[in-house]
């Protein structure tokens, strides 16, 4: 595109465009202030009064495939992408015909039609599923730019780092929009940043970035013309700062103490809408009855859409539960034919081969994580990978787990099927914001209209004297967040077969395996295919008590029940496989025929999924019973480095034999 096509034509009719377009949006945020002060909108609302040329100067000339992803102050940007104002209002409006089903608010606008990919709550959260699905459509061959828009606040967090270097290393073609409005939430920039030209941050990871008056439209628009077309030609991601003003509080609940009123009024007489409605009217191309006509347009369509969102229905408090997880999942794989020959393996060896399975069979699945490439894997679990299957589909990332899980998360709403290795349980918690605030609550706060099927790897657990920070058992943790579906797989025939099917699943899996299980070894059948991961299995029939358990706690407690049968008592091992949700028939069945229960988790006692366990024993089996359930936990200490010390801490064999001895008589 040439120099001159770059730049905008201020004829009379666009001109009136971007004056309607901001003018639009100006008295919307003012009809918002009103219906809150009414307490028709309730929780945060963060107005966009003043930063209106940003979204008018930048959206519109983004095409119908381009996604666009919006921080909480998001009014803006939806209706300047073509969401419905009816529908955004309804939304606010906590009402089922709302763009999210009445299911997001204020915060978390959601329209798959328009590819808006919504407003996002925490600050910066959206950078890396920004980067992710522009990683997505890079993979793909689907020539389409992300917009993403944040504050400047999001500087200070390391999503934005993070997401930065990953879109500079894999030439992503993403466009990250910074409203610089001085303030994030109350703190001054000057006060929080010890570098306040926020481009200067995008250019030390490489990117193309330039600043640009917020407050004026017109150089907007020149300057996001300049860079979707770089990024169309190049794929290569740029970066805007804005530098704007609100006009208003950070959210309505906001005094605004940390301002004085004299700035707001300096930063007012350079308003993005009087200044272009000066100029125009200067300069005739537009005269005051056609701002007349554009504001008694505007505040008939607005009085239409409150009156829309008034009168449409609330969502059905029996509709509760839905959008948690998606309605329609796939069948349950077919029971695997009779086994063929079988030969000797590894756990991991057996992960590899699920994970090498699911590569052959779907080009959408790749893997990527700290040093699952070159290396390996920490565990060696994806050795070789590399050789096979190239750095694109097997790709290593830097040590940023907010940046490259979000990442993930973002391709996988976009089609792909990521396969997520965080290098162990503890570092899990790092990307944590991502996993609990995007990938698990993504499909409920659209109101069903995006999910997100990413499978997210990570080793878990003690035993090999790693100490407190990487000895970890915090599947029970993950299991407590609706939105997950937690798998533990202890044998062979799980390690490599369940990776598929939860490959198969429309919502986020996480798959926890149990350091202590990677050198295992045994026979593999050579027909072993994908695996149910909706039930748990009985390992082992018993009469007198069932043992509940899961992951590396499963041969311990085997191995407890053959000592006990020796003793004349026979238990029942139960091995939950899923976590979340828990397979609850299968562990009252078992409870109904034995009358006994003991929990073996590797969690800590306090808080504990074996605390879960037994409770809902008791709320549905307690006449059943001949004993209160027990559990066999890790102690609640940090887990030490000492051997003997770990291994107190631990759940141990004889720990649950003296258990079951107890809850029997037997002791």
């Amino acid at each position: 595109m040439t120099d001159q096509g770059l730049k905008p034509r201020l004829s009379r009719a666009h001109v009136l465009d971007l004056l309607g377009r901001m003018i639009r949006i100006r008295i919307f945020e003012q009809r918002c202030a009103q219906a809150y002060a009414e307490e028709k909108i309730r929780g945060f609302l963060h107005l966009y009064d003043g930063e209106e040329a940003v979204a008018v100067g930048v959206i519109p000339l983004l095409e119908a495939r381009d996604r666009v992803v919006a921080t909480y102050r998001e009014h803006g940007h939806a209706l300047a992408r073509g969401v419905s104002m009816n529908a955004v209002l309804a939304e606010m409006f906590g009402k089922a015909a709302g763009c999210s089903g009445g299911r997001g608010g204020s915060m978390h606008l959601f329209d798959r039609a328009t590819n808006f990919f919504g407003g996002n709550a925490i600050v910066g959260g959206g950078l890396p599923l920004a980067a992710g699905l522009a990683l997505a459509d890079r993979m793909s061959g689907r020539e389409a730019v992300t917009a993403c828009f944040f504050g400047e606040g999001a500087a200070a967090e390391g999503a934005f780092h993070e997401s930065l270097n990953l879109a500079s290393l894999w030439r992503l073609p993403v466009l990250f929009v910074c409203e610089n409005n001085l303030y994030a939430m109350g703190t001054a920039l000057h006060r929080s940043e010890a570098e306040t030209d926020i481009h200067l941050k995008a250019k030390s990871h490489r990117i193309a970035s330039e600043t640009v008056d917020g407050m004026d439209v017109v150089a907007v628009e020149a300057a996001a013309r300049r860079a979707i077309s770089s990024i169309r030609e190049t794929g290569a991601p740029y970066f805007l700062e804005c530098r704007t003003y609100r006009f208003r509080a950070h959210s309505m609940f906001d005094a605004q103490l940390y301002r004085d009123k004299a700035e707001v009024e300096r930063w007012k007489a350079r308003d993005p809408i009087r200044l272009l409605q000066e100029w125009a009217l200067a300069a005739g191309l537009v005269h005051p009855d056609d701002l007349a006509r554009i504001e008694n347009e505007v505040g008939v369509e607005i009085e239409a859409a409150a009156a829309f969102a008034e009168a449409a229905p609330v969502e059905p408090v029996e509709t509760l539960s839905r959008f948690v997880c998606a309605e329609d999942r796939p069948p349950p794989p077919p029971a695997p034919p009779e086994a063929g020959g079988s030969a000797p393996t590894t756990y991991r060896d057996a992960v590899r081969e699920g994970i090498r399975d699911a590569l052959i069979r779907d080009e959408r699945v790749f893997l990527l994580g700290e040093d699952v490439g070159c290396y390996g894997g920490c565990y060696a679990a994806s050795k070789g990978l590399i050789d096979e299957f190239g750095d694109e589909r097997i790709r290593d990332t830097p040590l940023s787990e907010v940046g490259f899980t979000g990442a993930g998360i973002g391709a996988a709403m976009a089609g792909r099927r990521p396969i997520i290795e965080l290098m162990t349980v503890n570092f899990s918690l790092l990307a944590l914001d991502q996993i609990l605030n995007t990938a698990a609550t993504i499909r409920h706060m659209s109101g069903g209209q995006f999910g997100c099927p990413v499978v997210i790897r990570m080793a878990t657990g003690g035993g090999r004297q790693l100490a407190a920070q990487h000895s970890h058992s915090l599947e029970g943790w993950y299991a407590h967040i609706p939105g997950l579906r937690i798998l533990a797989p202890a044998t062979l025939e799980d390690a490599r077969g369940m990776l598929w099917t939860a490959l198969q699943e429309p919502d986020p899996v996480l798959i926890f395996e149990h350091i202590m299980l990677y050198n295992q070894t045994g026979s593999l059948s050579s027909t072993a295919g994908a695996v149910d991961i909706d039930k748990a299995v009985t390992r082992r029939v018993g009469r007198d008590v069932t043992l509940v358990t899961y992951g590396g706690s499963l041969w311990k407690t085997l191995e407890a029940a053959e000592v006990l049968s020796r003793e004349g008592i026979e238990a029942e091992v139960l091995d939950l496989r899923v976590l979340r949700p828990l397979d609850e028939a299968a562990i009252l069945t078992s409870v109904a025929r034995t009358r006994r229960i003991v929990v073996i988790d590797e969690g800590w006692r306090s808080g504990s999924l074996a605390a879960e366990i037994g409770m809902r024993v008791a709320e549905h089996a307690f006449f059943e019973l001949d004993a209160p359930p027990a559990r066999v936990c890790s102690e609640d200490v940090p887990i030490p480095y000492a051997g003997a010390l770990e291994r107190a801490a631990l759940p141990q064999q004889e720990r649950i034999i003296a258990a079951v001895r107890t809850l029997t008589g037997r002791a």
